[in-house]
């Protein structure tokens, strides 16, 4: 096979960068890589006395302590300078878990609870969890948003994010777009970041997936999170950064340089492939937008959707 000058030029540079991240030697198109902001990580350790209530142990690459530190010495090398954790667990006390664990972790830079909404001990919950800085917010599944909407108690509580300048992570599938519509008609004030796009099912057609978010992307309070970019099939990573533009094509053309937002899943992302393989995905892809669009992309845009604290590393992102 006959290799471009491009081609070649591409893959040399790649050699002479490459880093060993979990095993697999890749690196980002961007030289040196843009600092970014992770605003999709968890943390937890299922050997603490409480155990957790997810993953569960037949999930061997995910049951196992999984901390800052760990996440901070894979991604290092990638300029990751900070972080967003959004809570999986149920569980009232994980809030403060993670909110004790990022007093001495100034690489959490910002973290999204999990409090059931419409519920009456949701606003001392809430008055109590957002007296820290680092909290910036809730998520709420998709099953959720449905049964809650409508109901007095649920809207009312959604309205207080809002009033406090908070924002709502929604995670589920292609069923609750409509209702991210309702919520932002509900809480205007409230920023919402639509998790884990773009979405598996239409991975064979853009055009649907383009028709499906066009009235969510036409509201300016609604970020999308790139989060769930890199597939298996047959057991085997896509890596050819190629596959995935016509996915991320739609999301930019619909949301823009400035409602994009970078998020890993980590460590779930590793059932799928290493951190170093979907950063090189993405950056790829937003590096050649250009340095302002990549910059945007990987944390400026974080800023305006969760007003994450700058602290630690992050400090030093230049704004502006």
């Amino acid at each position: 096979m006959k290799t471009t000058r491009r081609a070649f030029l591409h893959q040399t540079a790649l050699a002479a960068t490459a880093i060993s991240l979990n095993g697999a030697d890749a690196a980002s198109t961007i030289q040196p890589p843009v600092p970014a902001i992770d605003t999709h990580t968890h943390f937890y350790d299922p050997t603490r006395k409480a155990g957790v209530p997810w993953p569960p142990p037949s999930e061997p690459v995910l049951y196992k302590p999984h901390y800052p530190r760990d996440f901070q010495a894979l991604t290092k090398p990638l300029q990751v300078v900070g972080t967003v954790v959004v809570e999986a667990s149920p569980w009232v006390e994980d809030n403060q878990w993670i909110l004790d664990l990022a007093k001495d972790n100034p690489f959490i830079v910002g973290f999204i609870g999990n409090l059931k909404l419409g519920q009456p001990e949701f606003a001392a919950q809430l008055q109590r969890f957002a007296a820290n800085p680092i909290f910036r917010g809730l998520r709420v599944g998709e099953k959720v948003l449905a049964e809650g909407l409508g109901q007095t108690a649920f809207e009312r509580d959604v309205q207080r994010l809002g009033e406090r300048a908070l924002t709502l992570d929604v995670v589920g599938g292609i069923g609750l777009l409509p209702n991210v519509a309702r919520v932002t008609k509900l809480a205007p004030k409230l920023r919402v970041v639509i998790d884990h796009l773009p979405f598996e099912v239409w991975d064979k057609s853009p055009a649907t997936m383009r028709i499906a978010l066009a009235e969510v992307a036409a509201l300016p309070q609604v970020f999308a999170k790139v989060s769930n970019v890199v597939r298996r099939v047959d057991g085997k990573v896509i890596e050819d950064p190629a596959a995935y533009r016509p996915a991320l094509d739609v999301l930019w053309d619909l949301f823009g340089a400035d409602r994009v937002v970078f998020g890993s899943n980590w460590p779930v992302s590793n059932r799928v492939a290493p951190y170093a393989t979907l950063h090189k995905i993405v950056a790829d892809y937003f590096g050649a937008k250009g340095k302002s669009a990549a910059e945007k992309y990987f944390w400026k845009n974080s800023l305006a959707a969760y007003g994450w604290v700058s602290r630690g590393e992050a400090k030093k992102l230049k704004r502006g």
